[in-house]
């Protein structure tokens, strides 16, 4: 079994990426359609005790944000796999204009996260890290970084 968890910044792509590649094997957790951490938990425990696969689709820019699913997990026998999508401002703004109006994050809040982005390491109890990137003709590039960290 396997849980993944996306780092990135609002805009980066990760949604698209889960419906991309995830929407017909995992099972998104997602703290904007939850609203709460307790909710987030107890769907996180369920699918744990499930031994269903799952993505965490929410910005987790801090090791410490992340640590919340790893201490979760701990002996569930899961793999964690995580994907770090990286972006510029530039992009992250642009993106995030393109959303309907009641899902657009300020600026204010993109820039936030961005500024204390960071990138995740195998010590934080990873298996494999990719970095995933958008590209032009919006698809996404992912590259396997477990073994340059």
């Amino acid at each position: 079994m396997e849980m993944i968890v996306f780092v990135g910044c609002q805009g980066a792509g990760k949604s698209t990426f889960y419906r991309e590649r995830f929407f017909k094997t995992h099972v998104r957790v997602n703290l904007d359609m939850l609203k709460t951490r307790n909710r987030e938990r107890l769907l996180v425990r369920a699918c744990l005790d499930m031994q269903q696969r799952f993505v965490v689709d929410n910005t987790n820019p801090t090791v410490e944000d992340r640590q919340r699913y790893f201490e979760l997990a701990n002996g569930f026998g899961f793999k964690v796999i995580g994907y770090y999508f990286e972006a510029t401002i530039e992009e992250l703004l642009q993106r995030n204009a393109q959303r309907a109006a009641k899902e657009q994050v300020p600026e204010l809040g993109v820039r936030g996260t961005l500024k204390k982005l960071e990138r995740p390491t195998l010590a934080e109890g990873f298996d494999e890290i990719f970095r995933v990137n958008v590209l032009q003709d919006q698809t996404f590039n992912v590259v396997r970084l477990s073994d340059e960290v």
